[in-house]
């Protein structure tokens, strides 16, 4: 994409990376302080950021690609009055037996659930992204030329109190994240590279029909029908119609391996208004 001129920015996510932070925090918390989930993000924004934008510049190098890239650690503004602060569904971290996780809900105040017979985990709250704290010096980078990596993990989240911003124990949903950058940076194209090649209708079902082409209408008449599950194509598909829905040109959704046909139009789903 870089080659045939387009400015780009990379969002990605960082679940698994800021279960194992915690495990780590868990283990060590008789001999060190846990680690706040705010300061999870910040890290885990850091770490991956590091590898995104080393590699892209090994690359860049070889090639003979004037650019650099270059990682912004991302503060994303919620609202503190989100329902969600009083609803925590989302899971984070490892999973506990009943004993344990009794334990952790006295001490430190957890919400917890038990995940689908695996355990129990603790949950947080996921409000829904307002604003990116650093948008303009993501668009500066771009405008000169740099390739950003930004929103990673959805961002890191914070509230302001008083006129000063601080971090939260949330988590943002990184596709809404992505989508609030996205019409932010007034981008021509929304590409959400995932584990599918397209998104299908019926999916996982003897009528599962794949879908090369969507409008926004269409795209949220299927969303209502349920046909997108909630933890997996689900917020893909809400985050694309935010951003359709505030001025956003066109999306498309495939997965890494086919990006490049996506583009040219011979594989993905493309959802345009």
């Amino acid at each position: 994409m870089i080659q045939q001129g387009w400015k780009v920015v990379i969002t990605h996510g960082n679940g698994p990376q800021v279960g194992f932070i915690l495990l780590r925090s868990d283990l060590a918390s008789n001999v060190l302080h846990t680690v706040p989930l705010d300061s999870c993000g910040a890290d885990t924004q850091g770490a991956i950021g590091y590898m995104i934008q080393q590699c892209l510049n090994n690359d860049f190098k070889r090639l003979g690609i004037n650019k650099l890239a270059v990682t912004v650690i991302t503060q994303v503004l919620v609202d503190k009055n989100d329902l969600a602060f009083k609803n925590p569904t989302k899971p984070i971290g490892p999973f506990y037996d009943e004993e344990k996780i009794d334990e952790l809900r006295r001490k430190r105040g957890w919400h917890v659930i038990e995940d689908a017979g695996r355990g129990w985990r603790r949950v947080v709250p996921s409000p829904v992204p307002k604003k990116i704290i650093e948008l303009e010096v993501i668009k500066s980078l771009v405008h000169q030329g740099f390739v950003a990596i930004a929103v990673g993990g959805g961002g890191i989240p914070v509230a302001e109190e008083r006129g000063k911003l601080c971090g939260l124990e949330a988590v943002i949903d990184k596709d809404f994240a992505s989508s609030l950058l996205a019409v932010g940076m007034n981008a021509d194209l929304f590409l959400i590279s995932t584990n599918v090649e397209k998104v299908a209708l019926n999916f996982g079902k003897t009528n599962q029909v794949w879908i090369d082409k969507m409008t926004l209408e269409e795209a949220k008449k299927y969303y209502s029908e349920g046909h997108f599950a909630a933890g997996s194509m689900g917020p893909k598909i809400q985050a694309i119609i935010h951003y359709l829905e505030n001025g956003g040109k066109k999306a498309i959704v495939t997965n890494p391996t086919n990006i490049e046909r996506a583009l040219l139009g011979e594989t993905g789903t493309v959802i345009t208004c």
